[in-house]
């Protein structure tokens, strides 16, 4: 057996970092969610499209809790509940469309079409 070297666990650990990166030129997009609504530079929103690779920050303007999840082939995740003032992210690496819904209120639903 090898024993590692130090350069040998610098490239390991830099491999491992990187899963968490989002690739150059990637961009973020917030979308807050206000008066049960998903909304996006001040105006509601039901669809956006963003690139492979993007990030989506869900922000919680209301008062009480969301909960934004997706159970679509190209992104399943499940962002928990979380209060007014915080957010959540999610990168969106793979193409094809995600159906998102908030699970405290159903009516709050956007689709991500990632291109």
């Amino acid at each position: 057996m090898t024993q590692a070297t130090p350069a040998h666990l610098l490239i390991l650990a830099a491999g491992i970092l990187c899963e968490f990166c989002s690739p150059a030129g990637a961009s973020e997009y917030e979308v807050a969610q206000n008066a049960k609504r998903f909304m996006l530079k001040g105006a509601q929103v039901e669809k956006i499209s963003i690139q492979a690779g993007d990030t989506v920050r869900f922000k919680n303007e209301d008062r009480f809790f969301h909960n934004i999840f997706s159970a679509s082939e190209i992104k399943t995740f499940d962002l928990g509940s979380f209060p007014k003032g915080e957010s959540r992210t999610v990168i969106f690496d793979k193409a094809g469309i995600a159906e998102l819904e908030c699970a405290i209120h159903p009516e709050m639903t956007l689709t991500v079409e990632v291109k």
